[in-house]
């Protein structure tokens, strides 16, 4: 059913149709229905963060909560984070939520728990190879973990990791022969 095109009319009964109150109110509310579709679309924030500006996204974030937000960010990174607000704040405390603030924030990397890497307890370090994880992001970043991870959980560390693709040409030879000892 839509409400742009919404008649009144056809829904009532056969009888009712007749009846000139029915005729009036239903033209009357006809009009105000399409108003108020009209209107509807323009609260459907939530689904339409793609379009929003920057604004809006701080004020979504405020609105929502969302201390781990970074109003420094990219809009794209302020995009993506409202996208996830709703699923951080129901996996929060989790190292899934850690692993996601990463994904927002560095694009790729991962999150190990210590009994993963032979670290300490109750430690995690985070891995990347997005070099924007220096010390102008680390603090932002840092802060944005700390609020979604679990209190009794520790950053340790986060390491850069740089990969480059490299040609490797390995070589191999094989040498038979006797040895004849003379003498």
């Amino acid at each position: 059913m839509d409400l742009q095109t919404l008649d009144l009319l056809k829904l009532q009964t056969k009888y009712m149709r007749d009846d000139e109150t029915v005729i009036g109110l239903s033209a009357a509310l006809g009009g105000q229905f399409k108003r108020i579709a009209s209107e509807i679309v323009k609260v459907m924030i939530y689904s339409q963060t793609d379009q929003l500006p920057e604004e809006a996204l701080d004020v979504l974030a405020w609105q929502f909560g969302a201390d781990w937000y970074d109003a420094n960010a990219s809009i794209e990174t302020k995009r993506e984070a409202i996208d996830n607000v709703l699923y951080l704040a129901q996996i929060r405390g989790t190292p899934a939520a850690v692993q996601r603030i990463v994904e927002i924030y560095f694009g790729d990397g991962r999150v190990e728990e210590w009994f993963e890497y032979g670290g300490e307890p109750g430690y995690f370090r985070v891995i990347t190879n997005n070099p924007e994880a220096t010390n102008e992001k680390a603090t932002q970043f840092i802060k944005s973990v700390n609020s979604v991870k679990r209190k009794s959980a520790w950053l340790e560390v986060v390491i850069l990791e740089e990969s480059t693709p490299l040609n490797l040409y390995i070589g191999g030879a094989v040498h038979v022969g006797e040895y004849i000892l003379v003498g």
